[in-house]
């Protein structure tokens, strides 16, 4: 595959390693992918047993991780469900509200826009200054935003959430990067009209394990559930996230972690020429008028970075291991 060819498939969405192989079939191999906010350094606990991997998942042990993500996120066990990941409860939503209209507020990634066209629902992107007079049936707000790390704070959110629940109206808050913003999170607000998306696999690194969740009313809680039957998520979704949820001396020192290596490779790419303009603990937002080179420097040093079609002049690197960032820089040091 041509390397002009992968730049047009690669802004679509991160990962894609095989592609990039492809594509650069000299690159030195194994490839570094910094295209995804994924932590690079997982959880390291439990899997599930054979023997639980030979038979159905057991009710109680879903029961089990529900009520361990919940206390993690602050959030009661009834209004909290395990999804296959945020995308299987972003893609359900449209079944489950009904709605003639939905706002989204953007730049953002394009699962959730996606998934309500797919429904036939009227669905446009707005600014971030015109979330809050929103008519909308539904509002989309990812906090922090992907792929700009964007915030929408917290006291924002409550106002918007009271505000659109008293009128009947739906607010959905994506919260799959909100382990780098604590603070802002929402996932404890008990709100009729309020639903709160939240993520396993980028914060604790796991994202082949394909767990989320969806917080919400009770009653759409039940709704979510007979969609989704008797077994929602795997054993290893069951054995992990119950493990990793329950582990808050790891989530902590993580979080130190991440931001430590953050503000170590901003030091890199703002040397390199980059201006940085958004991003969380586990991915840097960049600017440079040279971002398609760029990319493709990257790559033929086997770096898979992750470029965008709607901004060319930006270009996206997840936040390495700390192994890994000398192999980092001395890429960003041979760019002619």
């Amino acid at each position: 595959m041509h390397d002009a060819a992968f730049l047009t498939t690669a802004t679509r969405h991160g990962g894609g390693l095989m592609r990039a192989a492809a594509a650069y079939p000299d690159a030195p191999r194994p490839w570094l992918d910094l295209s995804t906010g994924i932590n690079p350094e997982p959880w390291r606990g439990a899997r599930a047993a054979e023997a639980e991997l030979n038979r159905l998942p057991d009710p109680g042990a879903l029961q089990a991780l529900e009520t361990a993500a919940a206390s993690a996120f602050g959030c009661a066990p009834q209004r909290t469900a395990a999804t296959a990941g945020a995308e299987a409860a972003i893609r359900l939503l449209p079944l489950l509200l009904g709605v003639r209209s939905v706002e989204i507020v953007g730049p953002t990634y394009g699962a959730h826009a996606e998934a309500w066209r797919a429904a036939g629902v009227a669905t446009r992107l707005i600014a971030p200054d015109q979330a809050a007079t929103s008519q909308a049936g539904v509002l989309v707000i990812v906090n922090p935003n992907n792929p700009d790390g964007r915030l929408t704070r917290r006291a924002h959110l409550i106002a918007m959430a009271r505000a659109r629940s008293a009128a009947g109206r739906w607010l959905v808050v994506d919260e799959s990067f909100i382990e780098c913003a604590p603070d802002e999170s929402v996932s404890d607000l008990a709100e009729p009209g309020l639903i709160v998306l939240r993520s396993f696999g980028k914060f604790y690194g796991l994202a082949g394990v394909r767990l989320g969740f969806m917080l919400a009313a009770p009653d759409l809680i039940s709704r979510l559930r007979a969609l989704l039957g008797d077994w929602p998520v795997g054993a290893d979704a069951l054995i992990m996230g119950r493990g990793a949820y329950a582990d808050s001396g790891w989530r902590r020192r993580t979080q130190t972690a991440l931001a430590d290596r953050a503000d170590r490779l901003d030091d890199l790419l703002v040397h390199a020429g980059f201006q940085i303009i958004g991003g969380t603990s586990l991915f840097r937002m960049t600017r440079t008028p040279h971002a398609a080179p760029w990319f493709q420097h990257l790559c033929r040093a086997g770096i898979l970075t992750r470029p965008f079609d709607h901004t060319p002049d930006a270009l996206r690197f997840g936040v390495p291991t700390e192994r890994d960032l000398p192999r980092l820089a001395r890429a960003l040091e041979t760019f002619s």
